[in-house]
């Protein structure tokens, strides 16, 4: 179909550090705290320090949200709480700083990017360095008819992947990945319901701004007709996102792959970003153990993806709004876990502090116990 050959890929991607993440596991037995007692919080830092390559691990301090954008042609069908090709109203809010990311973001401290690949709008309506790598404007019907040409995919495949690639050089070292989109939860079920082999009725989910129960038979239906579109060409995960994807997914795709190949992490949002991580690990089996799965967003077509993938979501917070919201409130807890990891003392740390002050470390605490007596 193409001269890009994905499956470059699979030879790119490593594995996070396997040496570096047994001596952060080392580490952790050795720390004051006692192991298990952080719960998952060991898990990320560890997780972290075979990403970095190294221990201790080094704090997050320049992460960053990337929002891929776009309108899918699938919202003319009524599929989606939201007019067709209205994307545009919600990028506008975001670059404002109106919406919820956007609030998030500055009490967080974290730089937002819009990369605009498929809105339904004139150009010039949006500033030059979010519409930079637009496609097209709206990505086809898929019910009906392709969302890009050949030609189209592999530019907005390439799009996502020089994105990672300035983001990567730019010195951001986490990257908290969502959408902006209508129609776009319609699209990613269909890649999620091709990929995994069931009905669209399975991964079918009620969207971020939650529709009734007559939109939802719409959607089912859009997702049932796209998906006979899809399985012919499930052998050809680029085809795959021209046929049934879309421009914004299609360089979602391309992102998370090449994130992996630059060592860069990432935490997923919703459903749309699950769903590109799904076709980049049918590219590159390895490509998953970079990211994170930031939140359970309640669509059943993320929950059947990051199944797949081996998955946990670290929040559940009934976060459905999209736009990389539940990710990034996930953000602190990956920060908080790298603190932990780096900061806190060891045992041996600890002994020769306690012989500096002449008092026994060890067993320190309970030595203060002794003798006192609870509340009656």
């Amino acid at each position: 179909m193409s001269s890009l050959n994905v499956d470059d890929f699979t030879d790119l991607i490593e594995r996070p550090d396997g040496g570096v993440r047994r001596d952060a596991e080392a580490r952790r037995e050795r720390l004051v705290v006692p192991p298990g007692s952080l719960g998952r919080l060991d898990d990320l830092g560890e997780w972290l320090a075979a990403a970095q390559g190294t221990v201790p691990v080094r704090p997050v301090e320049r992460p960053r949200v990337v929002l891929f954008a776009g309108d899918h042609g699938i919202a003319e069908l009524g599929v989606s709480a939201r007019p067709a090709g209205t994307a545009e109203r919600l990028v506008r809010s975001v670059l404002e700083g109106g919406s919820p990311v956007s609030v998030l973001a500055r009490r967080l401290g974290v730089p937002v990017r819009v990369v605009d690949m498929a809105l339904d709008c004139e150009p010039d309506a949006l500033p030059a360095e979010v519409v930079r790598h637009r496609v097209r404007r709206g990505s086809g019907r898929i019910d009906v008819e392709d969302a890009l040409t050949p030609q189209e995919a592999e530019a907005a495949f390439r799009a996502g992947v020089a994105v990672a690639d300035e983001e990567a050089d730019s010195g951001t070292d986490l990257v908290v990945l969502g959408d902006v989109s209508v129609g776009g939860t319609t699209a990613a079920a269909v890649l999620v319901a091709a990929l995994c082999g069931t009905d669209a009725s399975v991964v079918t989910g009620r969207g971020g701004v939650a529709i009734d129960d007559l939109a939802w038979m719409r959607k089912c239906a859009a997702v049932r007709d796209a998906l006979r579109r899809a399985r012919p060409v499930l052998g050809d995960q680029l085809e795959l996102l021209a046929t049934v994807g879309g421009a914004d997914l299609a360089a979602m795709t391309g992102f998370l792959l090449q994130a992996a190949v630059r060592k860069l992490p990432v935490i997923l949002d919703g459903v749309v970003a699950s769903a590109c991580a799904l076709v980049g690990q049918r590219i590159a089996f390895r490509a998953p153990d970079w990211w994170l799965a930031g939140h359970n967003s309640g669509e059943p077509g993320q929950a059947k993806a990051l199944d797949r993938m081996a998955l946990e979501p670290l929040l559940d917070q009934g976060v459905t709004l999209g736009e990389g919201t539940g990710a990034l409130l996930a953000l602190p807890l990956v920060q908080a876990a790298a603190a932990l990891a780096a900061e806190l003392p060891d045992k041996e740390t600890e002994k020769e502090t306690g012989e500096e002050s002449g008092e026994p470390a060890e067993g320190l605490a309970e030595e203060r116990g002794a003798g006192e007596e609870g509340p009656a």
